[in-house]
């Protein structure tokens, strides 16, 4: 298990932004896909962004133009910025790493199924 600890989370009226941040400490993520996924209440996970070992990129298309997905080596830090806010983004937000080679390291969709989780963030998006 990779200990990963989400943050950022808050309310924001729509249009505005947030950074989430996803610390993971004592491993390197060259060897890990990481992501993002959101769930909001009574609704299934949805898988937001990922980010592989490599720096290559996928995200959502809810999402996609909107946030951006990074990380920080040195820090080992997952990052998620969101701009452009909107209600239906509200969720609570998952930090996710898997190990890299698997299939679940190509899909948005994969990352709801990561066997390394977070605790989520939650993120309220409201006028």
């Amino acid at each position: 298990q990779v200990p990963l600890v989400a943050s950022g989370g808050g309310s924001v009226q729509p249009g505005g932004s947030l950074r989430l941040s996803c610390a993971a400490s004592r491993y390197s993520y060259n060897s890990y896909c990481m992501g993002w996924f959101r769930q909001a209440p009574g609704t299934e996970r949805e898988g937001v962004a990922l980010i592989t070992s490599d720096g290559s990129t996928r995200y959502a298309d809810s999402v996609k133009g909107r946030f951006t997905i990074s990380k920080d080596n040195a820090r080992t830090t997952l990052y998620l910025q969101m701009n452009s806010l909107k209600p239906e983004d509200t969720a609570m937000y998952y930090c996710a790493a898997e190990t890299m080679g698997s299939s679940k390291c190509y899909t948005v969709a994969g990352t709801t199924s990561y066997n390394n989780l977070g605790q989520g963030t939650r993120v309220t998006v409201s006028s």
